[in-house]
C-alpha cells in the first residue's frame, strides 16, 4: 500500500533528527584535526554558591564575581608556612598578571578563613594587610561556621579540621574557577614547576579561551574539550 505525503514528511523528520547530532559529531571531529594545537583547561564541576564577609565588614557573595576570574585560597591567621607559602604563590602570580592576556576578564583573588568563629573583620585585615590585599581584587572573607564548612569542605572539596589547640589541620589548596562558576583548576600538591608558574601558565590558556572561542572555533574548542586536549 502507497505510503501518503504525511508518513513520508514524518519519517523525514525522525531521519533528520537522527542526522543532526551525526552530523556535530563530525564537524567537531573536522575541526579539532584542523586545530589540534589548542589546549584547554578541563571543566572540572561547578564550584560553590556562597554568602560571606570581607575584611571591610562587607557582605561578599559567589554572585559579586560573576563574570570574572576567582582563584580561590584557604588560611588562617598564624598558621605559619603553610598559609605563607599560599600567600606568597597568590602574591606572586598576582604580579605576574601581565604576562597574560585575559582580554577584557577581570581576575579576583579570595582567601578563605579555616577559623570563621574567631576571625572577623579586624583579624582579616590584618592578615590582609600583610599581603597587601586591596579588599577588592583580592579579599579576605569569613562568616558562619556551618556555612564556611559546607563552601571549602562540600563545595571546593577541601580538607580541614580544626584541633582542640586552636590551630587548623588542613591540606593547602588553589582553586581556580571561571566567569560562569565553573572548576578549572586545582593545585593541592608542590609539582617540579612552581605553583605560581604552573596557575601563571594555566591562566594563559584559559585567556586564549576566553578570547578566541567565538564562532566557529567554539566548535574547535568544544572539540578540545571533548578529546581532553588538557595542558
Amino acid at each position: 500500500m502507497a505510503e501518503d505525503a504525511s508518513g513520508r514528511t514524518t519519517r523525514g523528520r525522525w531521519i533528520l533528527r537522527l542526522a543532526i547530532p551525526g552530523a556535530l559529531v563530525v564537524i567537531g571531529v573536522m575541526a579539532f584535526a584542523i586545530f589540534e594545537p589548542i589546549q584547554v583547561l578541563p571543566r572540572i564541576r561547578l564550584g560553590p554558591g556562597f554568602s560571606l564577609t570581607d575584611q571591610a565588614g562587607a557582605p561578599f557573595t559567589s554572585e559579586d564575581v560573576r563574570g570574572d576570574i576567582v582563584l580561590y585560597s584557604f588560611g588562617y591567621d598564624d598558621c605559619g608556612d603553610r598559609c605563607a607559602g599560599m600567600e606568597s604563590t597568590v602574591t606572586e602570580v598576582r604580579d605576574r598578571l601581565g604576562e597574560v592576556d585575559l582580554g577584557d576578564v577581570d581576575i579576583r583573588f579570595v582567601t578563605i578563613s579555616l577559623d570563621p568563629a574567631s576571625e572577623g573583620p579586624d583579624e582579616l585585615t590584618r592578615q590582609a594587610l600583610r599581603v597587601s590585599a586591596d579588599g577588592e581584587q583580592w579579599r579576605y572573607v569569613s562568616g558562619d561556621p556551618d556555612h564556611v564548612e559546607n563552601v571549602i569542605r562540600a563545595g571546593f572539596r577541601t580538607w580541614y579540621e580544626p584541633r582542640d589547640d586552636g590551630s587548623v589541620a588542613f591540606d593547602p589548596a588553589l582553586i581556580l574557577v571561571d566567569g560562569w562558576g565553573v572548576i578549572r583548576g586545582e593545585y593541592r600538591y608542590q609539582t617540579v614547576a612552581s605553583d605560581a608558574d604552573k596557575i601563571i601558565r594555566h591562566l594563559d590558556v584559559l585567556g586564549e579561551e576566553l578570547r578566541n572561542a567565538t564562532g566557529a572555533a567554539t566548535v574547535a574548542y568544544e572539540a578540545a574539550h571533548f578529546f581532553l586536549c588538557y595542558p
